[in-house]
């Protein structure tokens, strides 16, 4: 059912593959949401379990490309993502434009509940996005 499932993350590898994934989902003119996750943080599940299933979120990111990197292990590609993109620490969410900018006033780092996340992505990300 809806409310009890979300879209499927296109699982991203590392920074080349996430480059790669950007330029395809930009050529079809979407947006992209980057979830870095890892499996010991707790936050990570609950935007999992209580945030991306609803339906609020899913039509605020319903021409986003979701996108899903895992961080659990502290590997160089780790790294490298955390200091590409300044991550301080996980949950961090990143949004990019349909031309591959991140919007940086997007940024979520922290859980947020569905409604809130929902508006926040109305605002901040699909008032952006259009031009």
């Amino acid at each position: 059912s809806q409310t009890t499932s979300h879209p499927t993350f296109m699982v991203v590898k590392n920074l080349e593959d996430f480059e790669q994934k950007l330029a395809a989902a930009n050529a079809e003119g979407k947006s992209v949401m980057v979830d870095l996750y890892a499996n010991w943080c707790v936050a990570c599940k609950e935007f999992e379990k209580y945030t991306f299933p609803s339906e609020n979120v899913q039509e605020a990111l319903q021409n986003t490309v979701w996108m899903q990197m895992d961080l659990t292990d502290n590997t160089p590609e780790r790294q490298a993502v955390f200091d590409k993109f300044d991550v301080l620490g996980l949950p961090t969410i990143l949004f990019f434009d349909n031309e591959g900018n991140e919007l940086k006033r997007a940024r979520v780092t922290g859980f947020m509940k569905a409604d809130a996340f929902a508006a926040h992505v109305n605002s901040s990300v699909n008032s952006g996005a259009s031009r």
